[in-house]
């Protein structure tokens, strides 16, 4: 009885052991689990002339999620919706327009978007303190706004906000003047690199407030630049540049950031088979 005992004893924290051991696993970032999406953007010739089509292209490749950008807003939001989740994938964010934003609320709303996402301010509003105060207090006020309607607004990259401002930089008054529980962050780990920053200590500086990434990678031997022209377009496929992605992808998993985009702006191949290259990368990463 006492030998039974001991052997039942020793399995049940054998047992509770091992559980211990697969729940920590599960929750590191080298066995997280992972899902990809496509910003419409890489591909908006095809998209703007057989949406439906290239949305079954892109979830062919192995992509789970989608995220729309302005001219694909052609359609009704509702007809939008069911072309994305008829192909099997997801919408969790959009971009919209600086300009006309305050008008899509009801749009993305009905697109059923989590994320309200800024792609960029107007060249007008690109190089002057007040500019980027004037574009924090307004983040602001949509961010209320996108809250309201269960959404959540977001602002996306370039290299532009890099530039000095004195003592500070576009990009550092966009983080301190907003609001953290109203406005977040989608960091292009492209144009943070062009600009001469690194994407893993940007995300360890802004932490929770980063909730999307968009991925593409760097061709290398080229200069930083803080200027956004065709200068600064240096394109390549995700893994097939100079950016460490491993790093990159275990601080999001740190960070559970549950969205990741793959864009190229531009593309030497079709912009599908890009998508293709990036996509069997990351799959190997």
């Amino acid at each position: 009885m006492l030998a039974h005992m001991t052997t039942r004893r020793d399995f049940l924290r054998a047992s509770a052991a091992c559980l211990a051991s697969i729940s920590a696993g599960a929750l590191s970032p080298a066995s997280a689990p992972r899902s990809y999406g496509v910003q419409l953007y890489t591909v908006r010739k095809e998209a703007e002339s057989n949406l439906p089509r290239v949305l079954r292209q892109i979830r062919a490749i192995g992509y789970d999620e989608v995220e729309t950008y302005w001219n694909v807003y052609t359609h009704a939001a509702r007809e939008l919706r069911g072309m994305i989740l008829d192909a099997g994938l997801k919408v969790p964010s959009g971009h919209f327009d600086y300009e006309g934003f305050a008008s899509k609320f009801d749009y993305a709303k009905e697109l059923g978007v989590d994320f309200m996402i800024c792609p960029m301010l107007p060249k007008s509003m690109q190089n002057a303190t007040s500019d980027f105060q004037r574009a924090a207090d307004q983040f602001n006020q949509w961010g209320e706004r996108a809250k309201s309607l269960g959404m959540r607004l977001g602002f996306h990259n370039h290299n532009y906000e890099f530039r000095s401002l004195g003592q500070t930089t576009g990009f550092d008054i966009l983080v301190e003047r907003t609001v953290p529980d109203l406005v977040c962050f989608e960091l292009d780990c492209y144009w943070i690199t062009q600009a001469g920053l690194d994407p893993v200590t940007m995300m360890r500086k802004l932490g929770s407030r980063v909730r999307l990434l968009h991925l593409k990678d760097r061709k290398p031997g080229f200069p930083a630049s803080q200027q956004l022209d065709k200068a600064a377009e240096h394109f390549t496929e995700v893994g097939n540049g100079s950016i460490n992605w491993r790093s990159i992808l275990a601080e999001a998993s740190r960070n559970q950031i549950a969205h990741m985009f793959v864009e190229q702006d531009e593309s030497e191949r079709s912009p599908m088979e890009s998508l293709r290259i990036s996509y069997a990368n990351l799959e190997k990463m």
